[in-house]
């Protein structure tokens, strides 16, 4: 006996009546239920062009219901029904409780798209071709030409045109040697690629302007586009690249084109984490009945109920401040379902708390601190203007935690070196002298740091000056990979100019005891196709949120000179 396709819709939404009203189904799907196992059925490729629903054993549903089913996945198909009024119980019986699982992504429902490929988009990011969820994607010849001309050498475009050309040849190798009726993404164990990749195997009309060099790559790249344009209208046929000219020239050509966006963390600067929040004017009178608090050594604990709890994250600092009533700076250390843990923060403003002769200047620097010195915590980000003091924190946390708690046996200091301007060339010593002209903000920093030590006289300051410096160790970037830290403290400075995979490379490195601080000024990004939303900076303030070992904080104000903060504001 076949077994019964499940409900089509939820079981609350059903009338009575539509209880014993049978699902709709196909003949075709019916006979093909009968004559395999339910395992099998359920594991068969579906057909092109229907939309289909595992659990329902192989039945092919229309657009909406397949939406349907998709959306409830509580009901369980019944391998043996002895009468109707038990499917109609089962149905109408809620379903259990279970943990919140990731919500599932809206399937569009509108008609797929054709996007063509430029060269860049695959050097750029290699894994380009199954980032399109639905679409078709379609690569022009020359596009072949141009990934064959940059595959040779060590650079990072180098690099990706290789595993671009690797991706294309096991996706031809998977389907067999005919590729004229193109090859589906998703069999190369890419299920959330659904469409279909074809290459340019016939010569196509080439209509533009006769004022574009007919030789010129990017020309080639906008005939291929017009001409498929006419020949699948009404079919959108768009061109993805990141090349800026290229996006006008299509423009002023009358064909649809975009930047490829899959690379962006976020759109606008505006909607990143800042890791603080300001509490609502009301929160004591809303919350202030049903607040529990205890003492735990030096720091109060607040467990709160209400709707200020499903916005928190862990290890998100959260302050009340409101004239005529006490204020509040805590971080959250716990959420669970509706009810959250704050806990208050040590205060490093005050002289008696000072961090080697360092003490904050601000709120945003106190949450910053409170991180730092956390051993809890072992991947910190901070972000903020020039002057917020970041690499000063940074460095005065990691001497105290190095010489005074000996919590780690080293500071490891690096940054990317890219310049501003020209470059001045090769560099003569070894790999710390070849850093040194990188590494002035530290030189600077410790210059502050030594003149806080006032009381052991001149003799003493260069003494704690060698030692300071015997426990500093510069490194370069280049020699990251395959590197193990063992309870270092690793500071990586200018992280706004890494990519999402140098940054991945970087933070990879960290083993056990480690803890890794990333600074940087998302305003002044010196690296070639990087913008605020594809910065590795932002990449990992994005995907470290909510983890209960790391913390951000955005540092708003300037505390290097008025004339520093006024140039901030003004240039």
């Amino acid at each position: 006996m076949p077994l019964p396709p499940a409900p089509s819709k939820r079981a609350a939404l059903l009338s009575p009546e539509a209880y014993d009203a049978p699902a709709r189904t196909t003949h075709k799907a019916a006979r093909k239920t009968e004559a395999q196992p339910p395992a099998r059925a359920a594991a068969e490729k579906p057909q092109a062009g229907l939309d289909f629903e595992p659990r329902s054993g192989g039945v092919a549903l229309e657009a909406s219901e397949a939406e349907q089913a998709d959306s409830f996945d509580d009901i369980e198909v019944l391998e043996d029904i002895a009468e109707p009024v038990a499917l109609k119980k089962r149905a109408v019986a809620p379903p259990p409780a279970q943990p919140a699982a990731r919500p599932r992504k809206v399937r569009s429902t509108g008609p797929s798209k054709l996007f063509v490929l430029d060269t860049n988009v695959l050097m750029h990011d290699p894994m380009s071709l199954f980032r399109f969820e639905e679409h078709d994607i379609f690569l022009p010849m020359i596009v072949l030409e141009e990934l064959d001309g940059h595959k040779k050498g060590m650079t990072e475009v180098a690099r990706n045109a290789r595993q671009a050309s690797r991706s294309l040849d096991a996706l031809a190798g998977a389907q067999g040697a005919d590729i004229t009726g193109g090859l589906k993404l998703n069999s190369t164990g890419h299920p959330e690629a659904g469409g279909c990749l074809f290459f340019q195997t016939t010569p196509l009309d080439n209509q533009l302007p006769l004022n574009l060099p007919q030789g010129k790559a990017d020309n080639q790249i906008l005939a291929v586009v017009h001409s498929l344009g006419q020949q699948f209208a009404p079919r959108e046929v768009v061109l993805v690249s990141k090349d800026i000219n290229m996006r006008v020239k299509a423009r002023a050509l009358g064909l649809a084109t975009d930047d490829y966006q899959n690379d962006k963390t976020i759109d606008d600067l505006d909607l990143l984490y800042s890791g603080a929040m300001a509490l609502p004017p009301d929160f004591w009178a809303k919350h202030g009945k049903t607040i529990e608090s205890w003492q735990a050594g030096h720091h109060t604990y607040y467990r709160i109920t209400g709707p200020v709890v499903p916005s928190l994250l862990i290890n998100q600092f959260v302050y009340f401040e409101s004239p005529g009533e006490p204020s509040l700076y805590a971080r959250v250390t716990e959420i669970r379902a509706k009810t959250a843990v704050l806990k208050t923060l040590k205060d490093y403003g005050h002289l008696k708390n000072a961090v080697w002769g360092v003490t904050t200047r601000n709120r945003e620097q106190n949450f910053a601190m409170n991180l730092l010195l956390d051993p809890e915590v072992d991947f910190v980000t901070l972000t903020g203007t020039a002057g917020t003091g970041k690499t000063l924190m940074a460095l005065a946390a990691g001497l105290t935690q190095v010489l005074d708690d000996r919590r780690y046996t080293e500071i490891i200091m690096t940054r990317a070196t890219v310049s501003v301007g020209e470059d001045i060339g090769f560099l003569p010593g070894t790999e710390e002298e070849k850093m040194g002209p990188w590494m002035g903000a530290l030189d600077d920093n410790l210059e502050v740091l030594a003149k806080t030590e006032t009381s052991a006289g001149e003799w003493g300051r260069a003494a704690t000056n060698e030692l300071i410096r015997s426990r500093i160790k510069i490194k370069s970037m280049n020699f990251m990979r395959g590197r193990t830290f063992l309870n270092k403290y690793v500071i990586i400075d200018e992280a706004q100019n890494l990519t999402p995979k140098q940054m991945k490379t970087l933070v990879t490195r960290a083993g056990p005891g480690t803890k890794i601080v990333c600074m940087g000024n998302l305003a002044q990004i010196d690296t070639p196709y990087l913008t605020e939303g594809s910065s590795g900076l932002t990449f990992a303030v994005d995907k470290f949120k909510g983890w209960p070992h790391s913390g951000h904080i955005t540092l708003a104000r300037g505390e290097r000179s008025r004339l520093a903060d006024f140039a901030s504001e003004v240039l």
